[in-house]
């Protein structure tokens, strides 16, 4: 099963689940089409919302355990 990390783009990580976007979209990373988040890290994308790249990181994490169960 493939993990997610922080230091993952966000656009790499839309195309390993839609799902995620939710999950972004409630911490307020409303900018997921832009062409410049695509190629954001998680972490760095964490920086710019002031959220915590490992709670998110734990969140997407628990998202893929879900789906693989």
């Amino acid at each position: 099963m493939q993990k997610v990390s922080k230091d993952m783009k966000i656009g790499e990580l839309l195309r390993i689940d839609g799902g995620f976007a939710p999950i972004l979209l409630e911490i307020g990373m409303h900018c997921l089409g832009c062409p410049s988040s695509q190629m954001e890290t998680i972490e760095e994308a964490c920086q710019v919302h002031s959220t915590s790249a490992d709670a998110l990181v734990d969140k997407l994490n628990a998202h893929l355990a879900a789906l693989n169960a």
